[in-house]
């Protein structure tokens, strides 16, 4: 356990920091997932109604993984690879249709 006060202080700062990122980080692991069942959707039967919930999906996890970069809860290296992630996905699944 911490013997000083700043240290005490650090360690409730840390906690408090720890449990934000993991709300921020789950966040962004399930819009990913919900995306990506989309995009699965939409290569089985391409309509323009699931090519809308595509996109809206793809609008709302981009935006929410340039939240979590902006608040250094992701290095914008990883943001930007799991936006790549997501727009190949997409790409894969025009090109074979």
């Amino acid at each position: 356990m911490a013997n000083s006060k700043s240290a005490l202080k650090r360690i409730k700062i840390a906690e408090r920091n720890r449990l934000r990122n993991k709300s921020y980080k789950s966040a962004v692991k399930t819009l990913m997932k919900k995306y990506f069942q989309a995009v699965e959707e939409y290569a089985a039967s391409p309509t323009e109604e699931n090519k809308a919930v595509v996109e809206q999906s793809m609008s709302v996890a981009y935006s929410k993984i340039d939240k979590a970069v902006k608040r250094s809860v992701l290095h914008r290296n990883n943001g930007a690879r799991k936006k790549a992630r997501l727009a190949k996905a997409l790409q894969k699944v025009a090109s074979a249709s």
